[in-house]
């Protein structure tokens, strides 16, 4: 099994939604057998509770749903366990990297754009729509489903899910 985590800074809104929109790409590329998603903060203030409901509504208005998530805190022992960490900005991937055990796991933190061939080299970072409107969360929704491609697009490349 190839684990995915996604983090951003209070698992409630950027990345449930990076972690809804791969999850549904993944089922339809028929790769939810061989491949986990989840999502988790840096932080612990919303441990347990729901995705933001702006997150919740911006998912659904694209056909998405993020109503199951909970917030969990992510921990330096999921290293050795996940194959892929996703910092959706640059203070994020700093932080997980300087979390990271060992070399090797530093080398599993990448931001999620970086998966999206349109973004820009010097425009990666996912903003965080918290104190936005509507409009902000729509836009993570779209860069997680270009973002999420990519990722799906490289998995199938390494061969993950081959039989």
């Amino acid at each position: 099994m190839y684990r995915i985590c996604f983090v951003c800074s209070g698992n409630i809104c950027r990345s449930p939604i990076a972690e809804a929109v791969t999850r549904r790409l993944l089922d339809e590329e028929g790769l939810t057998h061989a491949v986990e998603v989840d999502s988790a903060g840096t932080g612990n203030w919303h441990v347990g509770d729901r995705a933001d409901g702006r997150a919740r509504a911006a998912l659904l208005r694209s056909g998405y749903d993020g109503s199951a998530h909970r917030a969990r805190q992510f921990d330096r022992s999921w290293f050795a366990r996940t194959d892929l960490v996703v910092a959706l900005d640059a203070g994020h991937l700093s932080s997980l990297r300087a979390l990271a055990p060992t070399p090797a796991d530093r080398e599993k933190v990448r931001l999620l754009r970086s998966f999206d061939e349109s973004a820009e080299e010097w425009d990666l970072d996912v903003a965080d729509p918290y104190y936005g409107d509507d409009r902000d969360f729509d836009t993570v929704v779209e860069q997680a489903e270009r973002a999420a491609r990519g990722i799906v697009d490289e998995l199938v490349r390494a061969g993950v899910g081959a039989a």
